[in-house]
């Protein structure tokens, strides 16, 4: 391990540690009361880079404001929100792997099997992607407990 890759894991732990005691079901910490940093949830399963939403087109779903960039988009997620909601309410998946919770960042993502992971950065998912069966796995093993 390089010390680029430790130095990263230093900064999640020292985050992880940080954030949140009894944290709230869908992370909503990067703009402020919205879900996924304010992107649009659906746009991630329409290939190419996730768009912003917008204001109006909102929908409050968990206890989060949800914003879309269309209103087939918005239409969509109130039909299946789970279908599209990033995983682990939207913290860095690497983080719920290891037991905590940490910030996901909605531009460090991974789609796969139909859902959309975050990562709190680009080392950190490096970290991550090592082996993403075996970290979803721990993940939603430690998920919800993580939130106490």
């Amino acid at each position: 391990m390089d010390r680029r890759t430790l130095l990263s894991i230093s900064a999640v732990l020292l985050l992880v540690d940080s954030v949140l005691a009894a944290s709230p079901e869908v992370f909503t910490g990067l703009v402020e009361g919205t879900a996924a940093g304010g992107f649009d949830a659906v746009s991630y399963f329409q290939g190419g880079t996730p768009r912003r939403g917008a204001m109006v087109n909102s929908f409050d779903w968990q206890g989060a404001k949800w914003l879309f960039a269309t209103p087939e988009n918005l239409a969509a997620f109130k039909t299946e929100p789970e279908k599209y909601a990033p995983q682990f309410g939207g913290y860095c998946a690497y983080a719920v792997s290891k037991g905590a919770t940490a910030k996901g960042d909605p531009e460090v993502f991974t789609v796969l099997n139909g859902k959309v992971y975050f990562n709190f950065s680009k080392s950190v998912q490096v970290l991550w992607r090592q082996d993403v069966p075996g970290n979803i796995a721990k993940a939603e093993a430690n998920w919800p407990k993580v939130l106490e």
